[in-house]
């Protein structure tokens, strides 16, 4: 690449330590001693340890990065980089990606949009195989993992024993279907699964099967250790500790980077992870983008201790993550369900402390009308006479009029909107809508939350906006509308196709700090001043090669007779030619190639699944400008 379009910018004052990295990478190929400017330890590939066919490739590889390296320079600043993340390991059907272990032997998967999904390791059977395992003891040690994920031959909870309870053959069908996906058979047995229907048949009253800790297989007379004994059967212990036939010397094989299971004790040991990528790090130019994982009970001190090792072994970057530490994961080991701190007074209380600080002084479920009983809701009205505006555009061809009602300090209070399509029933719609939208601004609902609840709202007519200077495209008439007051009131520059000429534009790329170019050479110095009032004549025109950056001496003209300064002037100019300087071109040149590249980037860019926003080129995929989404890599 460098040979063909040139190295990177900056490669020639740092080629000489670029080459120095390059060649100890080369040298760690070879386990060569001789190492250039190191202050640490390098764990180079072991000759006897490694297949004889990847490292005759190794090697290979970096004699011709080191050959071609000097020859033409590097296009990249860092020349190979390693992330295996979990996410992109899922959608590559791969259980691990080499120096990041697999999570756990069962996971579950948090979702985007809601909900878990379980994932099973695929490795257990094919390693159980290679160890020289029967196929019936493969299978039992399987099932002893992941369970039968069937109420087939169930104890206690199984088909036999809910049709004498009272469940139907559609009944069981929903169950046996959920049951492949679910962290516990209770997650199969709720009023998402069966239906409303199913749980009034069977005596529940509808306060007991919408309550957040209700459990049907308990209220339907089943004990919790026949539940268990149930859930260990469908859904196994998750773990492969215990396991019959399984040998004490493989367990290694099967080690995780977290616990496995409720009642899991082996986990691969934090100091390995660091190990593991000093093992590879001497290859990779830089950093490797791993998470090593700890144990929800690791110290302070055992996160300081990792970093420290990591930096003596040369580690180039490392980032830590302790289970548990957020409330949130994407990946977790086991469900929530189980034996719990939140009986401790103590802990309930700071649990409702930090509830407090992220919902307000009401719990989830508190109705409005409860919290406010017995006390007036203020309502804020407007002034008899106040200021707004009126904005007439036309959405897909249907002419809009937005008007506003603002409170005397500028901010927003109500909103008219009107198409001229006299008894249509959008009409009427949209008049219903903008006086529910007014009646909650003027009882205290943010303009904010209307704003990220309307943009982006999609249906007839929708497409492209004339009369608005900066709004040029809209899902739908109500998405352009609450565009409209978001970029008026909320300087939401984001959300319209063309920015205000005050509003930043921010471009992720990255783009070398212009340098203040040195004074141009200039051939011609003259200004003539002749006096003619009310007309001006373009008497001369030459040509200029480059536009003067420098603004202090393009907008000053200098005149000696100060007599000139309020008085009509005809001014005669002969326009300076600039010759810019080679570095000032060179600017000129990597900006244009810059704003090429992102004309680039948006050619055929998909509009945001999320919030309908333009979308640009990251990579191999493609990003939001608006709400961050990654359509495909994360």
């Amino acid at each position: 690449m460098a040979g063909i379009v040139g190295p990177f910018p900056k490669y020639k004052e740092n080629s000489e330590n670029m080459l120095r990295v390059m060649n100890n990478h080369r040298k760690a190929a070879y386990d060569s001693n001789d190492y250039e400017g190191l202050s640490h330890d390098l764990i180079a590939i072991d000759q006897e340890l490694c297949p004889e066919y990847l490292l005759e490739a190794a090697q290979a590889s970096w004699d011709d990065a080191v050959e071609l390296g000097t020859k033409n320079g590097y296009r990249n600043a860092q020349a190979t980089v390693l992330a295996p993340t979990g996410t992109i390991g899922l959608l590559m059907d791969c259980d691990t990606t080499g120096v990041e272990p697999d999570f756990a032997l069962m996971k579950f998967k948090k979702l985007a949009g809601g909900g878990y999904m379980k994932i099973a390791n695929q490795s257990i059977g094919p390693a159980l195989d290679a160890l020289g395992y029967e196929s019936n003891e493969v299978d039992e040690i399987i099932n002893y993992v992941i369970g039968s994920m069937s109420l087939q031959d169930s104890p206690y909870v199984n088909k036999k024993s809910l049709m004498e309870k009272g469940f139907s053959e559609e009944d069981i069908e929903k169950i046996e279907a959920a049951l492949p996906g679910a962290f516990e058979i209770q997650h199969a047995f709720n009023v998402f699964v069966l239906g409303e229907e199913t749980l009034k048949s069977l005596g529940i009253e509808e306060e007991s099967y919408t309550s957040f800790d209700f459990n049907l297989l308990e209220t339907i007379g089943y004990s919790r250790n026949e539940i268990a004994q149930a859930n260990l059967h469908i859904c196994g212990t998750q773990k492969i500790e215990g396991a019959p036939y399984l040998k004490k010397e493989d367990l290694d094989v099967f080690d995780c980077a977290n616990k496995c299971g409720k009642d899991g004790e082996r986990f691969i040991h934090y100091m390995g992870h660091v190990r593991m990528m000093a093992a590879a790090q001497p290859f990779i130019s830089g950093a490797i983008s791993k998470t090593v994982n700890m144990p929800n009970e690791a110290s302070i001190e055992d996160i300081e201790d990792c970093y420290f090792e990591a930096a003596k072994i040369g580690v180039k970057a490392i980032a830590i993550y302790r289970d548990g530490s957020k409330a949130s994961q994407p990946l977790s080991s086991s469900s929530d369900e189980g034996d719990s701190d939140e009986s401790d007074p103590e802990v309930a209380k700071i649990l409702e402390e930090e509830a407090m600080l992220v919902q307000g002084n009401y719990a989830p479920g508190t109705s409005p009308s409860r919290a406010y009983a017995g006390v007036n809701r203020p309502r804020f009205l407007l002034p008899e006479r106040r200021e707004g505006w009126t904005q007439e555009a036309r959405v897909a061809g249907h002419k809009v009029y937005l008007r506003t009602g603002e409170y005397p300090d500028g901010t927003l209070g109500e909103v008219f909107i009107d198409i001229a399509k006299e008894g249509a029933t959008l009409k009427g719609v949209l008049g219903c809508f903008a006086i529910a939208v007014s009646k909650g601004l003027q009882y205290g609902v943010p303009l904010e939350e209307f704003v990220d609840t309307f943009t982006f709202q999609t249906f007839e007519p929708r497409g492209m906006v004339e009369g608005h200077e900066n709004i040029k495209m809209s899902n739908s008439i109500v998405d352009y509308v609450f565009r409209a007051l978001g970029l008026e009131y909320l300087n939401r520059s984001d959300l319209v196709q063309v920015p205000p000429k005050d509003s930043p534009i921010q471009v992720s790329e990255t783009v070398e700090p212009v340098q203040k170019a040195e004074p141009a050479q200039k051939k011609t110095e003259t200004v003539e001043v002749v006096q003619e009032p009310e007309t001006i004549e373009l008497v001369e025109k030459t040509e200029v090669e480059e536009p003067i950056r420098d603004t202090q001496a393009s907008n000053s003209v200098k005149t000696d007779d100060p007599t000139t300064n309020n008085q009509e002037t005809q001014f005669v100019i002969k326009v300076e030619e600039v010759i810019e300087t080679e570095a000032l071109e060179a600017v000129s040149n990597s900006v244009t190639t810059v704003q090429e590249v992102l004309g680039d980037m948006m050619g055929d860019a998909p509009a945001c699944p999320d919030c309908g926003h333009i979308t640009i080129r990251n990579g191999s995929c493609y990003k939001c400008l608006n709400c961050g989404n990654s359509l495909g890599c994360s």
